[in-house]
C-alpha cells in the first residue's frame, strides 16, 4: 500500500505492507531513528510521536492509519541547530541517563505544554504516567519541565 505522511514538515511516501507499524515506517522508510521501540505493546512510551499534534504510540499504529496526516518526531523539536527548550532543560537538569525513554517523554511533554503552558507538577506527572524510565526516576524530569516553562 502507498502511504504518504508529512513528517516534521516534509512529505515521506513509501510502498509498505499493510501490517507495517508506524514506528517501523518512521525508522526504516523515513530514516528517523530518534523514535525508539521498547516494549512493542504501548506500555513504555519510548515510541511516542505526535500525530496531528497529539501524542500517539507509534508501535500501536499501522503506517496506513497515518496516511495523509501530520506527524512530528523528536527530530522535529529543535529549530535547526537550536534545541527546543525542553531539550535544553533536560540537559541542564540531567533529566536523562541512557536516553532511551527521552524522545517519547519529550514528545509527550511538548504536547502537554502546548495545551497547558502553565501545567503544574501534578499534571506533568500525570502526563508522564505512560512513559517509563528505568534510569533517572522522575524528579529531574519534572524539574526540567519547570525550567523549560520558565525559559520557554
Amino acid at each position: 500500500m502507498r502511504v504518504s505522511v508529512r513528517i516534521n514538515g516534509r512529505r515521506c511516501e513509501a510502498d509498505v505492507e499493510p501490517r507495517t507499524l508506524l514506528s517501523d515506517f518512521i525508522r526504516h522508510e523515513a530514516g528517523l531513528t530518534g523514535t525508539h521501540v521498547g516494549c512493542e505493546q504501548g506500555v513504555c512510551g519510548a515510541c511516542t510521536v505526535q500525530l496531528d499534534g497529539e501524542p500517539a504510540r507509534s508501535c500501536l499504529m499501522l503506517a496506513v492509519q497515518a496516511d495523509g496526516r501530520e506527524l512530528r518526531t523528536v527530530e522535529g523539536l529543535a529549530d535547526g541547530e537550536t534545541p527546543h527548550p525542553l531539550q535544553s532543560a533536560f540537559e541542564q537538569t540531567h533529566a536523562l541517563q541512557c536516553g532511551f525513554c527521552t524522545p517519547g517523554m519529550l514528545m509527550t511533554l511538548d504536547a502537554l505544554l502546548r495545551r497547558r503552558p502553565d501545567a503544574g507538577e501534578a499534571e506533568v506527572r500525570a502526563a508522564l504516567g505512560g512513559n517509563l524510565c528505568r534510569c533517572t526516576g522522575y524528579a529531574a524530569i519534572v524539574e526540567a519541565v519547570r525550567l523549560a516553562q520558565e525559559e520557554g
